[in-house]
């Protein structure tokens, strides 16, 4: 088992195990991927996921990648699971502790919110072995630190340590390792008290391009304006002022 799930009513916690690989990422977990993502496609739920024994992925698995050819680049085999999980309805939270490298780095750029720890390690070091990032850095990442970091970060190779990640907005806070998932689960805490037919639709507006704009929001919030449960709140709110 590549990819372990802890299923909740609200939640789904999924951590990359391939210890002795330090979880890079290989065909039997981008299989794993895709059976959870249509889990959470059938059923929408927040979903955490992390890595097991203090790394989150050292990147894709070097030796499967070696053996690939064009036509298996022509597949997009990363990169076709990384959107679908990018994609999802609710909300995704990437925990990082540790390496998150390559193709673990852009699993990570494909969620919503990125927390790590003080020993992240995240980057993209595909050219020093001749191939590019093509599972979702080259344009995901320009949208979260902007062209000018993206391209030093791409064409480098570097890796950031935490710091420079927070710094840079590629994390959004810091914990100690023991702490990581309790921070992981207090988002989704915060993201379960609010309505998820609202929380489905802020993602889905933050998703949509900026020539869908502000199209996408009238259509999403007109329907909401006619929801039950924004009565509800919002008559919970008033008569709690009262």
């Amino acid at each position: 088992m590549t990819l372990r799930i802890e299923e909740h009513r609200d939640r789904v916690i999924a951590t990359l195990d391939r210890p002795e690989k330090r979880n890079a990422i290989d065909q039997a977990t981008i299989d794993a991927l895709h059976e959870l993502c249509a889990l959470l496609e059938r059923t929408p739920r927040t979903l955490i996921i992390t890595g097991a024994d203090g790394v989150f992925a050292a990147g894709a698995d070097i030796a499967q990648l070696r053996d690939r050819t064009a036509d298996d680049a022509r597949r997009a085999i990363n990169a076709t699971a990384f959107i679908r999980v990018h994609d999802l309805p609710m909300p995704v939270i990437a925990a990082l502790d540790g390496y998150a490298l390559g193709g673990g780095a852009e699993l990570a750029y494909a969620a919503d919110i990125r927390i790590a720890t003080p020993s992240l390690r995240i980057g993209n070091p595909e050219t020093g072995l001749g191939i590019i990032a093509a599972a979702g850095a080259t344009w995901r990442l320009p949208e979260i630190v902007g062209d000018a970091r993206a391209s030093e970060l791409l064409l480098t190779g570097r890796a950031l340590d935490a710091e420079e990640a927070l710094r840079w907005g590629l994390v959004s806070s810091l914990h100690p390792a023991d702490e990581l998932l309790a921070a992981a689960h207090r988002i989704v805490d915060r993201i379960a008290a609010n309505d998820p037919l609202a929380t489905r639709h802020t993602k889905r507006a933050l998703r949509t391009p900026r020539a869908g704009h502000p199209a996408i929001e009238v259509e999403l919030q007109a329907e909401l304006f006619e929801s039950p449960e924004k009565i509800r709140r919002m008559t919970d709110f008033l008569e709690k002022r009262r």
